[in-house]
């Protein structure tokens, strides 16, 4: 499968090889790629200052047959969200990072029904394997934390961040297993399709994510999970924050359930690190 790139990367990477007239062009559409993908052949001439043969000159510079092309590509472009093609209104220094985070944690918070936890926990703790999955940035290492979590107590537990393995994994299934899968949009077909497999075989499987999409509707559990994003880009998506969150209130709620287990097995733990690495009895468990 071949990818394009998309052209208003072609525009930014050929600016400086273009003519004068070609290069009014390309900084009319890139101050408002919007209105220029609305635009006459015509008025974007007139609006460029130049002739209707160098706006067609131009779209044959950028990789277009012809400027209905360009426009096409323009409105191509945009489909990803004006946040990414336009500049956008800053956040509050660092305490816009910090109420982002909050708020975002807040929305989550409303989303968790206590019932599903409880169900979600007893499940775990009665699962022959437990098996987290998770693909892409946050989701990947979503699985990966809760196993990190769940081990401690002494929990039968592994992650997969690859699609095929996911896949594999999920067919090798029994049905005492359970299937935790973590997808912030649930929108991941390898996800999806994993889940669903893994329910084919008789595993139950619980999904930390968007309530409604399509890994919800293919989970026996699901931890709801939303978070949508803002216009200021740069900021790494706040949505991690309340996946974490979910997963803490499993392992916590894990742990409770046999308390003279989880402490031991915590304090094993912590003996071995402060041995290795030494300092106070109040360092966390792990780094």
């Amino acid at each position: 499968m071949s990818f394009e790139i998309d052209v208003l990367s072609r525009i930014s990477e050929r600016f400086v090889e273009m003519s004068e007239s070609e290069q009014r062009v390309a900084q009319l559409i890139l101050d408002n790629v919007k209105a220029a993908t609305e635009m006459s052949i015509a008025k974007l001439s007139a609006s460029a200052g130049v002739s209707q043969a160098t706006v067609t000159r131009f779209a044959r510079t950028v990789d277009c047959k012809d400027v209905r092309q360009l426009k096409v590509k323009l409105a191509q472009s945009l489909a990803v969200g004006q946040r990414f093609v336009e500049e956008t209104p800053e956040l509050d220094g660092i305490q816009g990072v910090y109420e982002a985070i909050k708020n975002t944690l807040d929305l989550s918070r409303k989303l968790l029904v206590e019932a599903d936890i409880r169900l979600a926990v007893s499940y775990l703790q009665n699962a022959r394997m437990i098996f987290c999955i998770g693909m892409g940035g946050g989701s990947s290492i979503g699985s990966q934390e809760l196993q990190y979590r769940l081990f401690r107590f002494g929990m039968p537990v592994c992650s997969y961040q690859d699609g095929l393995l996911t896949r594999m994994v999920a067919a090798a299934v029994e049905p005492q297993d359970v299937m935790v899968a973590i997808s912030l949009t649930g929108n991941t077909g390898e996800i999806i399709d994993s889940a669903a497999i893994a329910r084919q075989y008789g595993a139950k499987v619980i999904a930390i994510t968007k309530p409604g999409s399509a890994l919800a509707a293919n989970a026996d559990i699901v931890l709801g999970l939303q978070a949508p994003e803002t216009d200021f880009i740069y900021k790494p998506s706040a949505s991690r924050y309340a996946m974490l969150a979910i997963i803490d209130v499993l392992a916590t709620e894990v742990a409770k359930l046999n308390k003279r287990k989880s402490r031991d097995k915590l304090r094993r733990v912590k003996l071995s690190l402060d041995s290795h690495r030494g300092g106070d009895d109040r360092q966390p468990l792990g780094d």
